[in-house]
């Protein structure tokens, strides 16, 4: 049995994550205090008790779900489970980030400025109503992003943000553009068009403003080799060289997330079972659409941790 490591992405959030592991663990508990104190501010108390407005927040959703898995990972290295067990590690989205902290890559503190910075530069970079997103249900990817182009044709910004799994593409953009690029999927055969609610169009062409911010300030923290690859998401490949994974976390900005082919590209390395460390179970979903043969199972709770020493 090959295992790899995932770690989820923004919307995964709720409040009260990750606080039965820092109560059952003194290490997953670490975890949050040093990211409090590396953003400078009690973060751990708006994941804990606060409002889920707050949390939402992309500067705040974003540092909180990977202080969440890297406390899910640092409560089954207390149990003996290391990085090592994995054979390779991937991440969705932000998720990428948690990925390359729990191998090593990256430091918590590195990790918790650089996605802070990242959230407010993903809201600042268009203004709140000119962009959206929209998941496309019952189309391909191929076939979604021949959608797009129909829909940017008349000049503004669509594109096919993320490929999930079969049955589920995102669409980023702006909002007209991804309104028209909902219909002309309806009338292409889609099951369904759902506007999300999302407080910026991420992953397309209008983020690159963020995309310079995180170029700067990506060059300013060390990378070091990942204790086990990573599956990039622009690449839907194994990386490990420190400066390829600079320059694929800028590009990850404004380009597609590719988990459907990262998830097939795992499983051809050989991988056949995926943990997901860290809050919700969107990604385990995602996978069993993706190859039904494939075992997922989360890692996100000390009743998860336990589950997971008794099997």
């Amino acid at each position: 049995m090959s295992i790899a490591f995932v770690f989820p992405g923004q919307g995964a959030q709720t409040i009260g994550m990750g606080k039965a592991l820092a109560e059952a663990y003194p290490a997953a508990r670490a975890v949050f205090d040093e990211v409090d104190e590396a953003l400078g501010e009690r973060l751990s108390d708006v994941i804990w008790e606060g409002d889920i407005e707050t949390l939402t927040l992309t500067q705040n959703a974003q540092p909180a779900l990977m202080a969440t898995s890297l406390a899910a990972m640092r409560a089954l290295e207390a149990e003996g489970i290391t990085i090592t067990k994995a054979a390779c590690v991937a991440g969705h989205s932000l998720g990428e980030y948690s990925a390359l902290a729990a191998a090593g890559a990256l430091s918590l503190a590195d990790t918790a400025r650089l996605l802070r910075t990242r959230g407010q530069a993903m809201q600042s970079a268009v203004p709140v109503g000119i962009g959206a997103m929209a998941a496309i249900l019952g189309l391909d990817f191929d076939a979604v992003k021949e959608v797009a182009a129909e829909a940017a044709a008349e000049g503004e910004v669509v594109q096919a943000a993320n490929d999930n799994d079969p049955t589920q593409v995102v669409v980023s953009g702006h909002k007209a553009a991804v309104e028209r690029a909902a219909e002309i999927a309806k009338a292409k055969g889609a099951k369904r068009a759902v506007m999300l609610p999302v407080s910026a169009p991420f992953h397309c062409a209008l983020m690159q403003p963020a995309a310079d911010v995180m170029a700067e300030a990506l060059a300013g923290v060390t990378i070091t080799a990942p204790a086990v690859p990573l599956f990039a998401n622009v690449r839907a490949a194994a990386v490990s060289d420190p400066d390829t994974i600079r320059a694929l976390l800028v590009e990850q900005v404004t380009g597609s997330v590719r988990w459907r082919e990262s998830v097939r590209a795992m499983a051809a390395a050989g991988v056949t079972e995926f943990w997901e460390i860290g809050a919700g179970k969107a990604l385990s979903g995602m996978i069993r659409k993706i190859d039904r043969d494939l075992a997922a199972r989360q890692v996100g709770t000390d009743a998860d941790v336990k589950a997971v020493l008794e099997a």
